[in-house]
């Protein structure tokens, strides 16, 4: 499943430089799937869903950092854990059970927006 960031942050961006996806943005941040990603133009995501990845996303948060579900792949294919969460110092990364995906799941997302990693 996809990490969340509760409304308990603190709003003090250590989490941001550490996701490999490129998949945490500042409050009121508008994002993209292309950002971070090998993802451009007109893609369709493991999903079936067809989108451009280079148009803007609204945020899904306009308070406090927030992760993009769809980017977010629990850090696997990186490292054995959520960097999010390892480095956050009021612990509000935790797992998205709206959001809950399989390993398999993960991993295949991952090589998708990263296929030459």
């Amino acid at each position: 499943m996809a990490i969340i960031i509760t409304d308990e942050c603190i709003n003090c961006g250590a989490c941001e430089p550490e996701c490999p996806n490129t998949a945490i943005y500042e409050g009121a941040d508008e994002w993209r799937y292309s950002d971070g990603t090998s993802l451009k133009g007109r893609v369709v995501l493991p999903d079936g869903r067809e989108v451009d990845a280079d148009a803007v996303q609204e945020p899904v948060s306009d308070e406090v950092y927030y992760i993009a579900p769809d980017k977010c792949t629990e850090c696997m294919g990186f490292h054995e854990e959520p960097q999010c969460a390892a480095v956050c110092p009021v612990d509000c990364c935790v797992p998205d059970t709206n959001h809950v995906e399989t390993e398999a799941q993960l991993l295949a997302k991952q090589r998708f927006m990263h296929p030459e990693d």
